[in-house]
């Protein structure tokens, strides 16, 4: 029977500005990449009445069993859209939860992107855009995962160009609640990227930007700040950014070699925390 593997890449947050909120979601824009990082899916056909969603690995306790991947096959099946096949789905979690880096989300769009490839699921852009909203917004950006930059007008223009950065991403040994820091927020941004350009995933751009998450943060998580203080301290940096609504702090280089050295030294600073080096896809 057949069986495949399916990488799910990590989401970063380069720049994040909060607009407004209308309604129950706020209105975000937001400079997005990936990096090589990724869970790991392994899909199968199986002749039995339900499907089989399992966890596995560092990061698989307490998912609940409503979850998006869950709900992404409930989504299809009411649709229709897989014939009435089921499929037994092995998720081996390397990515953290809570962390901001979409891990989730990031799931769902990975098998997403399987089905439409293997054209099990033919959709118009108007449809995957409502399929995606009902299990998660983020999860649009990880259709076809490259750096994309999303305004705030729920518009996203993807840029296929490499930014080639190496990453160190550092995640305490907590994390954060979306809804909770979504919800200390006082205060919104004037929109910066209505006209989105190649240009804004360069250094001396992304330098200057920001994530508007991090003050509400650093306050209810004031260790988040001390790393964030630490690893801007580390020689040849070139920006350090919580992302999304954490808990993961980035830090950006230019070099392995800046990057290994970053991460050494981190490791004897805080022991107890988790750290993975990687780079920008």
């Amino acid at each position: 029977m057949s069986s495949f593997k399916i990488k799910s890449y990590a989401k970063v947050n380069l720049a994040l500005n909060v607009i407004s909120k209308k309604t129950k979601l706020h209105k975000i824009e937001s400079i997005v990449s990936f990096i090589n990082f990724h869970d790991l899916i392994h899909l199968k056909y199986i002749k039995e009445k339900n499907h089989k969603i399992i966890f596995r690995g560092r990061f698989s306790k307490n998912i609940k069993k409503k979850n998006t991947v869950s709900n992404l096959f409930k989504l299809l099946d009411q649709k229709n859209v897989l014939n009435k096949r089921k499929f037994e789905v092995v998720i081996i979690k390397n990515i953290p939860q809570q962390a901001g880096l979409g891990g989730g989300s990031m799931n769902a769009a990975s098998l997403i992107n399987f089905f439409i490839e293997r054209k099990i699921l033919r959709l118009s852009k108007n449809e995957l855009i409502k399929l995606t909203s009902k299990i998660g917004s983020d999860v649009i950006l990880g259709v076809k995962p490259t750096n994309s930059v999303l305004s705030y007008n729920n518009k996203i223009k993807k840029f296929h160009k490499n930014i080639n950065l190496y990453t160190l991403v550092v995640k305490p040994n907590f994390g954060c609640s979306t809804k909770y820091i979504y919800s200390k927020v006082r205060s919104f941004s004037k929109p910066k990227f209505i006209k989105p350009k190649q240009t804004m995933f360069e250094a001396k751009y992304l330098k200057k930007q920001n994530n508007d998450l991090e003050s509400i943060a650093f306050k209810k998580y004031p260790k988040l700040k001390k790393i964030k203080s630490f690893l801007l301290n580390i020689k040849n940096n070139i920006f350090v950014r919580m992302s999304g609504s954490g808990s993961s702090i980035v830090a950006y280089f230019y070099s392995k070699k800046a990057c290994d050295e970053a991460y050494r030294q981190f490791k004897v600073k805080f022991t107890g925390h988790w750290c993975i080096t990687s780079k920008t896809i």
